[in-house]
């Protein structure tokens, strides 16, 4: 058997080219081109890198893009006042504030700041909530992503027992919580479950999040499962070990190409969405 590759890289090409079009007929409909606010606090080169990706996304379907960068020594208080200015800002539709920022500042805090109306990247407790009750809000951009690339490469998650390794705000928990209300089966593990070889064993589909290089070995999993890995560290790997599992499993995601590109790709359509919503206001 070999394992049907879960190309994010492809579909988020094609999904672009389809955003595209839709950025194009709204700006015909006289609407104001959507607009992208991200907010980078510090030098990490690695967050300047996925902000630039962002922007540069956001260049290619036509939407607009204002990139903030502040200060490592940047305040909880400078960067509340920011994001209040974003917020009242009748420009912008989505605003993103990349993490991590720096220790000194309550990350929390600024990103429960950001109005959920421009929630894009899911990042907020209101917006977290909503999603999780099964009501309107924004998902969080990554788990967002993998339920679009599982929905295109019709990936069955209803009755299935999904192992989701990971449990951030932004990824493990959101992803559980999507997973749940696609009725799929869900368990919950990290780096401190103590049975987690056994736990990983069991899953019809694992989801690599827990930020620690190839923590889940690939003898862990079972035959015929679908892998799907949200990590990426140096040397090119995952929070899953890959070997041999290309001839065993059902599906696998590629790392690099596959949820990465998944990710900006989610932002991008939830800010197009956030902008038609705005303009289907004005226009009521």
């Amino acid at each position: 058997m070999s394992a049907l590759l879960l190309d994010g890289k492809s579909l988020a090409r094609s999904r672009e080219a389809m955003l595209k079009q839709a950025v194009a007929s709204l700006l015909q409909q006289d609407a104001k081109r959507p607009v992208l606010a991200t907010l980078l606090v510090g030098d990490d080169p690695s967050s300047a890198t996925y902000v630039q990706m962002k922007v540069n996304a956001c260049a290619r379907v036509g939407m607009g893009s204002r990139k903030i960068e502040m200060p490592a020594h940047t305040t909880t208080e400078a960067l509340l006042a920011q994001i209040g200015q974003l917020n009242r800002d009748p420009e912008i539709c989505g605003i993103l504030l990349q993490h991590p920022v720096p220790s000194q500042i309550d990350e929390r805090a600024c990103f429960d700041a950001i109005a959920l109306e421009k929630d894009v990247d899911g990042v907020t407790t209101q917006g977290f909530g909503r999603m999780a009750m099964g009501e309107s809000a924004y998902g969080s951009a990554t788990p967002a992503g993998i339920m679009t690339l599982l929905r295109h490469y019709d990936i069955e998650l209803e009755g299935k027992h999904a192992v989701v390794v990971g449990r951030s705000p932004i990824l493990g928990k959101p992803m559980a919580a999507m997973l749940l209300n696609a009725n799929a089966t869900v368990t919950v593990c990290h780096s401190r479950t103590r049975n987690l070889a056994e736990l990983v064993a069991q899953a019809d589909i694992i989801i690599g999040a827990v930020g620690q290089p190839e923590l889940i070995r690939a003898e862990w999993i079972r035959d015929g499962a679908v892998v799907v890995d949200a990590g990426y560290h140096p040397g090119g790997v995952g929070d899953i070990e890959k070997i041999g599992l290309e001839q065993r499993v059902k599906a696998l995601t590629p790392v690099p190409g596959g949820v990465g590109p998944m990710t900006i790709n989610a932002l991008i359509s939830q800010t197009l969405d956030s902008a038609k919503a705005k303009q289907s206001a004005q226009d009521a």
